[in-house]
């Protein structure tokens, strides 16, 4: 892979300049826990073993090169580090700019231009967090770059997290939580992130599948977040809390609210749509705390039980699923030795994951992908995929 990946940068960047580094960022998956990372709850993504390569060399001027081979017919994009914003005809460049732009604003100036080529093997759009990808891999690499600056030694990966989403959410636009970022800069093979996104406090959880596998759905259904229903939902959310904190002042989130806590509370959410919302996210919250104990208890039924259940809830509360997602996990739900399966990411889109036994991969991919493309009239993709590491160099 490094050594297609280098010929092909210097195909299209030339070989005038110092040498390129290869480097990679893993995608992500979230096992249960889904849009409770900006209400103040608790996510348990993991990192991929699918992700994207990156291979990039200084320049000593302000220029910005950018090729992706999931791109080819953008060719080369080129910007600079000068008056840095966001552009429509930027494109995917977007996501790498936002975090230079983002590296200024905390202070580590990057004083250079880079040439930058990339290839992912997530699925484009699928909810497997390629922009999150890409925005850490480019602050790792720009963390790599100036490494010798004792400023930039110092920046953890942690950092290179909320750098990310600092970029997503003030450069790009999205309102996105911290779980994405996290999830892939601090990614640990063989393990979830149990993550508490009020207070960023983290263990990882082992998580062993023996016999057993992690299947994603691809939908093949695009969805942006910008311009999804996203921002939306996050806003609904707000309303809500701001309506319990009239009766309850103390709350910061509603990631602190106990299931029991809530029923006694909803009735002054004014919206029932909103109190939908907010029931969702309070009882998300709870799910994921209760399915990390099931995992430690290696209780892998139970894990799998509450994953049904937090699609319901995304599905009939939160209304993030679509027919999509809907048809995969119900199509999934009829297969013998599937122990859970839900939709993942933002929604309106995008992926399922699904725990898997092993001797029933091949008619869960069969039995599924025919029912789906029966009744939607297109393919859904799926990966068997691995829990991996966070980002890395390659050594040539």
């Amino acid at each position: 892979m490094k050594d297609k990946l280098l010929e092909k940068f210097y195909e299209v960047f030339g070989r005038e300049g110092e040498e390129p580094g290869v480097y990679f960022a893993p995608g992500r998956v979230n096992l249960i826990g889904e849009h409770t990372d900006y209400n103040g709850g608790h996510v348990f993504p993991c990192a991929l073993t699918i992700g994207t390569y990156g291979v990039a060399r200084k320049r000593n001027d302000s220029k910005l090169r950018f090729y992706s081979l999931n791109f080819e017919d953008k060719g080369v994009i080129e910007s600079s580090i000068i008056d840095l914003k966001p552009e429509k005809q930027a494109d995917w460049t977007n996501y790498p700019k936002g975090i230079i732009w983002a590296f200024n604003e905390k202070n580590y100036t990057i004083p250079y231009g880079f040439d930058l080529l990339l290839y992912g093997n997530i699925p484009n759009g699928s909810g497997l967090s390629s922009s999150a990808s890409v925005e850490v891999l480019t602050g790792f690499i720009l963390r790599d770059f100036y490494k010798e600056n004792s400023i930039f030694d110092n920046i953890s990966n942690e950092e290179l997290a909320i750098i990310g989403q600092f970029s997503e959410n003030k450069f790009n636009g999205v309102n996105c939580g911290i779980m994405d970022q996290f999830a892939i800069a601090m990614g640990k093979k063989d393990n979830a992130i149990f993550l508490d996104t009020a207070t960023l406090k983290f263990e990882y959880a082992p998580v062993k599948l023996e016999g057993m596998k992690l299947v994603i759905a691809c939908s093949n259904k695009k969805r942006g977040l910008a311009d999804s229903k996203y921002n939306e939902r996050r806003s609904e959310c707000e309303d809500a809390l701001k309506e319990l904190q009239a009766k309850k002042p103390d709350l910061n989130s509603l990631g602190e609210l106990t299931e029991e806590e809530f029923e006694e509370l909803k009735s002054f959410i004014s919206d029932p749509v909103k109190a939908k919302r907010a029931k969702h996210a309070v009882y998300e919250n709870q799910r994921t705390v209760k399915a990390v104990a099931a995992l430690k208890e290696n209780d892998i039924i139970e894990f799998g039980r509450l994953m049904n259940q937090s699609h319901e809830s995304l599905s009939k509360d939160y209304e993030v699923t679509g027919i999509e997602l809907d048809t995969l996990v119900e199509e999934a739900w009829k297969i013998d030795g599937v122990i859970g399966s839900r939709m993942t990411g933002a929604g309106f889109g995008g992926c399922t994951v699904s725990i898997v036994k092993d001797e029933a991969v091949d008619t869960f991919i069969k039995n599924v992908g025919e029912a789906y493309e029966k009744k939607i009239g297109y393919a859904a993709d799926f990966y068997v995929v691995e829990i991996g590491d966070g980002p890395k160099k390659i050594i040539l």
